[in-house]
């Protein structure tokens, strides 16, 4: 094959086509304040950001799992939970967050767990009316990591994970 004077691009077609990156969230507005915790050089870190409305668990793990927004990043900002697929949903009742699971701890491959469910746990008890936070799959309770690695099917709440949050 002959060799060509300037680059050219490439259409690719079919399955070989490569597929978009997950976009990170934008910056939003609004009168309420929601407090994201994310991660900086493997610590817990208290993000605020403007929301037009109260969220609810659902709409606070939907936030996490989207990932720091571009001035985040931008700051060093980043998440134990971008890409994860083991998390179905939030549900909050009674001053309780319930997050369900949908694999088991040992089949997502991570080695940052305790980030991550400090990620989810600082979030989701930022709110005033969630006092704490338990994980299920398939409605059972299972054992995750508090801060200092050791597992419990407790209910947690931040002050679990307090030795890995910095100001």
């Amino acid at each position: 094959m002959p060799v060509e004077d300037t680059a050219r691009e490439v259409e690719q077609t079919g399955n070989n086509a490569p597929t978009a990156a997950p976009t990170p969230a934008v910056a939003a507005s609004g009168p309420i304040t929601e407090t994201l915790y994310l991660l900086n050089d493997g610590h817990l870190v208290a993000v605020e950001r403007k929301a037009p409305t109260p969220p609810d668990a659902q709409q606070l793990l939907a936030d996490l799992l989207a990932g720091p927004i571009p001035a985040e990043q931008e700051a060093g900002l980043t998440s134990a939970l971008t890409g994860t697929t083991a998390i179905n949903s939030a549900t909050d009742a009674a001053g309780s967050a319930t997050v369900e699971l949908s694999t088991a701890l040992e089949g997502t491959g991570r080695s940052d767990d305790v980030l991550a469910f400090g990620q989810l746990v600082c979030t989701l008890s930022s709110r005033p009316d969630i006092n704490q936070v338990v994980f299920t799959r398939q409605g059972q309770r299972v054992g995750v990591p508090r801060g200092n690695g050791a597992l419990t099917e407790d209910p947690l709440t931040c002050a679990d994970y307090a030795n890995l949050v910095t100001q």
